[in-house]
Formats: structure tokens, C-alpha cells, sequence
């Protein structure tokens, strides 16, 4: 018996016609790239962005171990300015990471909130260095005491 048709066609996928048929990109070893591609890194050094762009090819570092893409950089955009919207909610980001629920302090790097649960002096009573965190809200006012 003839296996039954399907009831839809296929559905039409998008074709770039001046694609590489094999989908291949152009591989380059660390620092053989031609002059005018970077990686997202190099870009935002140059304060730019992709810009929706796909990337054009790949470099190869520590034997093949790595990769990153390269993309053109005359085609790359300029980086959206901060909002304060944006500072905003980064800084409450960081404030989560940053800050111990034990004693309230917000440190100047990320806790290991994952594995420890606090900072280091909650967890086992190593002393942390004052400079290294930031009071918490409300002890260094004078109504507080």
C-alpha cells in the first residue's frame, strides 16, 4: 500500500542564495584574521556592537581548543547608551549577588552565595577587610543608633 500524501506542503524555508552551499565559514588562526573583521570583544573595545550582522568567519585559538566569531567592522553599529532604566536594574542585579543575607553587607565583588550561602566571616569567621564592603543601610546614620 502507497504511503499516504501529506495533507500541507512543506513548509518554505528562506534561502540565501549567496550563502556558502557547504555553510562553511572562512577558519583563520589566532592572529591571521585580515584587517577589517573582529570579535565581539574587539568590538566593544572599539565602543561597537554586531548589529544584527551574521558572523563572516572564525578564529581558531590554543589548537582548535577555541573559537570565537569574527564579524565586519564596517558594518558593526554603535553601542546603545545607558539608560538610567538600564543602570537601574544592573545595579539591582548586582545588589543580589553582592550582598550577604546574613549581616546585610554589600561587598565590592560577588558572593559565593551558591555554594556558601553567605560571606566568608557569616559562614566561618574569616575577618573581611573593611574597605571591601560598603555598610549596611541605616548603620551609618546617627538616628540609627
Amino acid at each position: 500500500m502507497a504511503a499516504a500524501e501529506p495533507a500541507f506542503p512543506p513548509a518554505v524555508r528562506d534561502v540565501d542564495v549567496y550563502a556558502d552551499p557547504t555553510g562553511a565559514l572562512p577558519v583563520y588562526r589566532w592572529k591571521r584574521a585580515p584587517k577589517g573583521l573582529a570579535t565581539r570583544r574587539q568590538l566593544r573595545e572599539r565602543r561597537l556592537r554586531p548589529g544584527g550582522q551574521d558572523p563572516v568567519a572564525v578564529i581558531e585559538c590554543r589548537g582548535g581548543k577555541r573559537k570565537a566569531w569574527l564579524y565586519e567592522i564596517k558594518k558593526a553599529m554603535p553601542v546603545r547608551p545607558m539608560t538610567f532604566a538600564k543602570e537601574l536594574a544592573l545595579d539591582k542585579a548586582m545588589a543580589k549577588r553582592q550582598t550577604c543575607p546574613t549581616c546585610s553587607r554589600r561587598y565590592y565583588h560577588c558572593l559565593p552565595l551558591r555554594t556558601l550561602g553567605s560571606c566568608l566571616e557569616c559562614h566561618d569567621g574569616t575577618p573581611a577587610a573593611p574597605g571591601s564592603y560598603m555598610l549596611p543601610p541605616g548603620e551609618h546614620l546617627a538616628a540609627a543608633a
